[in-house]
């Protein structure tokens, strides 16, 4: 009895151990792993059942152990959380997004929506005039359009000897310039007019000549206090103003040369599509098939048929098959990838070597495609459903935003949009500003100076305060003509 027991032990735990090892086996055939699952949110008797088509594209849907998951699986759990359906996922057979072939049948996810192989797609498909012909979109839950990404090393120039220069534009040295030259200035005026810096204009000499001045406020920009120094409240004021000015500046421009040093580039030389075609050292492509392809060859714009004839010209060479393919391809060879801004953008994030030049063309959106008709979620709009998803459960899974930072956070210290640029006089205004005020305020201070001792001297000299003010400016600011009428009015009273 013992024995037989234990055979019956033994049979059983084998067999066990067999099926477990071949249920294994299927979570790692790439095939089932893309097989329809079901949802557990969706989940539910009388509710319909969905076949949902999708691509494996990071980070809209990947392959975590034996689920799928990212961005569009969440969105597609939303959806039919708010819309009361259940879904079964598959991966598209061929791996395309969906194009018109020789014979007029369309490939990829359209051709299985239209083959009635599956009901929806949702994955980042493209929104076009072509497709809409022949399925149904949603509103487009994601804004994209053409980029190029690049290899950072690949479009970095060689520093200029003016680099230094670079962290302000030409115009904000230019007004820099100005401001220092105007400050200067106003302190060999101020110091002239204030009679608490130069009292007997006659007998005194004033420290503060123009030379004097500027060598003033150079000493400031280089952070070194210079002789002379003001004594006056008005010439104080500028000087005091003048050092807060120098002291914000130079912290902007230490951060942003820290950046330019950082980033190892002035500027991409390839910030348009015209410059992409101009350049001799880059190949570029697109995907094969891809929305961009056909949005090149049916553009009008010269510059994008050029791009078009030279991909098609070389497309067994520059077209790849992948997303995959082509951000491995950029990082590893001198290739430039023309595709979606935005996956372009995660591509930059997740890779701190990428980089997206500037100009964005053709504005587009991502949508749920459905077949013409009747659907579940043909007329929702994924924007709204969320939303109100988010408000019903007061979580914000659902939230575009939310997804949008979820799947699209960065693991480099600075996202590729945040790119360095040199310093614009607008975003320096206010200091410039503040400068200006500090300046009238000086001379104001100045001239309030020369006023007070100018009625002290009016009420000594029995004469009138105007004509003591007059004649103290005239002297300050040794104005021949005047100075010589008041000699001559002076000298006849005398006799």
């Amino acid at each position: 009895m013992d024995k037989g027991l234990h055979f019956t032990i033994c049979v059983v735990t084998t067999v066990l151990l067999l099926r477990e090892s071949s249920q294994a086996g299927e979570e790692k055939d790439p095939e089932l792993l893309a097989a329809p699952k079901p949802d557990s949110r969706g989940t539910g008797e009388g509710l319909p059942t969905l076949t949902v088509t999708t691509i494996l594209e990071d980070p809209y849907v990947m392959v975590r152990g034996a689920e799928l998951e990212g961005y569009c699986m969440e969105l597609l759990a939303a959806l039919a959380g708010m819309l009361r359906f259940q879904y079964r996922v598959k991966v598209v057979a061929d791996g395309q997004y969906g194009a018109v072939a020789a014979g007029g049948n369309w490939s990829g996810m359209i051709g299985e929506i239209l083959r009635r192989e599956a009901d929806i797609a949702v994955a980042p498909l493209t929104v076009t005039s072509a497709r809409e012909e022949v399925v149904s979109f949603t509103t487009p839950f994601l804004q994209t359009g053409i980029g190029i990404l690049l290899r950072k090393d690949t479009t970095s120039q060689d520093m200029s000897f003016f680099h230094f220069l670079s962290p302000f534009s030409k115009e904000t040295w230019t007004a820099l310039l100005f401001a220092y030259l105007l400050t200067c200035f106003c302190l060999f005026l101020v110091a002239r007019l204030s009679p608490c810096e130069w009292n007997e204009p006659k007998n005194e000499e004033n420290h503060f000549t123009f030379l004097n001045s500027l060598w003033f406020g150079a000493g400031a920009l280089a952070l070194q206090g210079a002789t002379p120094r003001p004594q006056a409240l008005s010439v104080r004021v500028i000087a005091v103003v003048w050092w807060l000015f120098t002291l914000a500046l130079l912290a902007a421009y230490i951060a942003n040369f820290t950046a330019l040093l950082s980033s190892g580039s002035e500027q991409l030389p390839i910030q348009t599509f015209e410059d992409l075609v101009k350049q001799r050292n880059l190949e570029f492509g697109t995907l094969e098939g891809s929305s961009t392809f056909y949005y090149f060859k049916n553009s009008k714009n010269p510059i994008h048929q050029m791009i078009y004839e030279y991909m098609e010209k070389r497309r067994e060479h520059v077209l790849v098959k992948t997303y995959q393919e082509a951000v491995q391809r950029v990082m590893d060879s001198n290739y430039a990838f023309i595709g979606e801004s935005i996956s372009q953008d995660l591509a930059a994030a997740r890779h701190c070597n990428l980089i997206r030049a500037p100009e964005v063309i053709g504005a587009r959106g991502f949508g749920i495609a459905t077949s013409q008709g009747e659907s579940p979620c043909a007329s929702a709009a994924p924007w709204a459903v969320i939303h109100s998803v988010s408000e019903r459960e007061g979580s914000p899974a659902g939230d575009l935003d939310y997804l949008r930072n979820k799947w699209w956070e960065s693991s480099c210290l600075r996202q590729s949009r945040d790119r360095w640029g040199p310093l614009e006089p607008p975003a320096l205004g206010g200091l410039f500003l503040t400068l200006g005020i500090g300046l009238a305020l000086g001379v104001l201070a100045a001239l309030a100076e020369l006023s007070s001792s100018s009625r002290r001297a009016a009420a000594h000299a029995k004469k009138s305060c105007c004509s003591v003010f007059t004649e103290e400016i005239c002297t300050r600011l040794r104005i021949k003509g005047a100075a010589r009428q008041s000699q001559e009015t002076s000298g006849k009273a005398n006799a």
